[in-house]
């Protein structure tokens, strides 16, 4: 299968300005995922799709690819597909431009994934045991079927243990999609449906439009950067490899 990563970055964010390029472990963020992606060996591309000139000449003169998109995407699928439309590529993987500890492995299992004919879309999850985290209306969790596609995904914990005696393991998502090409140009066409105007999480689109979303578990445990606080926490982390 022919597969692209394409890392949407945006210069404009309301709790972190510029983020894409402000400096981690002596490199612009936008460029530290960049080579984190090319450095799996899984795709043929790596693109960085970006709104700003800025983004886009930071990330050429550092080696990588990058392509500008339309200013006004409401997401970053949207921004994603702009891109998926002028590629001849089976599979797209949409890797966020604030994850520059993405993991190989679990980008090789979602590629896996489009082995099974009926996979549409994948996206991966992690055990999560904390239950100040499952309470973090930041964080999103998934709960499955037997077969591990999504059944539905919450700001909320879910599910519900009523008796407080199940060992049933929750499971937070994390924020990295792989899709068939035609998948995701049918997608970013849906209107914003209900429950995703809900929850304000646009997975939620696909479900309620009859799009599976296979899920990965992973050890990989989606070190995302949203706020300048995440990004010393990033630091740290760095300093530690």
């Amino acid at each position: 299968m022919k597969a692209v990563a394409i890392i949407p970055a945006r210069i404009g964010s309301s709790r972190f300005p510029r983020k894409p390029l402000s400096m981690l472990g002596g490199k612009l963020m936008i460029n530290r995922v960049w080579e984190s992606v090319q450095a799996s060996e899984l795709f043929e591309q790596v693109i960085v799709a970006t709104d700003n000139e800025e983004i886009l000449n930071a990330v050429i003169v550092a080696g990588g690819r990058a392509q500008m998109t339309r200013p006004d995407h409401p997401s970053g699928s949207d921004r994603v597909a702009e891109v998926a439309q002028g590629l001849d590529f089976e599979i797209i993987i949409n890797v966020q431009g604030d994850e520059p500890f993405i993991d190989a492995q679990a980008l090789a299992a979602l590629l896996n994934c489009f082995s099974d004919p009926a996979v549409e879309m994948a996206s991966l999850m992690t055990a999560c045991y904390d239950p100040l985290v499952l309470r973090d209306p930041n964080i999103v969790k998934v709960i499955t079927d037997l077969k591990g596609d999504a059944l539905y995904f919450s700001r909320s914990p879910i599910p519900y243990d009523r008796d407080g005696i199940s060992d049933y393991k929750t499971m937070r998502h994390i924020g990295v999609y792989a899709w068939r090409r035609e998948t995701l140009l049918s997608f970013v066409e849906l209107p914003p449906s209900p429950l995703e105007l809900c929850e304000k999480l646009e997975q939620l689109r696909a479900l309620e439009n009859g799009i599976s979303i296979r899920m990965v578990e992973t050890a990989y445990q989606g070190v995302g950067v949203d706020t300048p606080g995440d990004l010393l926490n990033a630091e740290r982390l760095l300093s530690k490899t």
